[in-house]
């Protein structure tokens, strides 16, 4: 039992830090249009790509669950 305690606090862990990146990438996104530094835009720019993957990945996924639900026409 104890061991299931732990693994939600990783799990926690896990989901506070990608929280933190999510966060970080937003504000330098921010502030590579307000013209930041080269390592800022950097940052910005592997941010806006990842969130076109996530973006395009999740269209994905709605398409292919409307094609699995739909179609039924008897």
């Amino acid at each position: 039992m104890r061991m299931q305690g732990g693994v939600g606090n990783v799990g926690v862990l896990v989901l506070a830090g990608l929280l933190v990146l999510v966060i970080g990438g937003c504000v330098c996104v921010v502030w590579a249009s307000r013209g930041g530094p080269r390592w800022v835009r950097g940052v910005a720019a592997v941010t806006l790509v990842v969130g076109g993957l996530v973006h395009a990945f999740a269209k994905s996924n709605r398409r292919r669950s409307v094609n699995r639900s739909g179609g039924g026409g008897d």
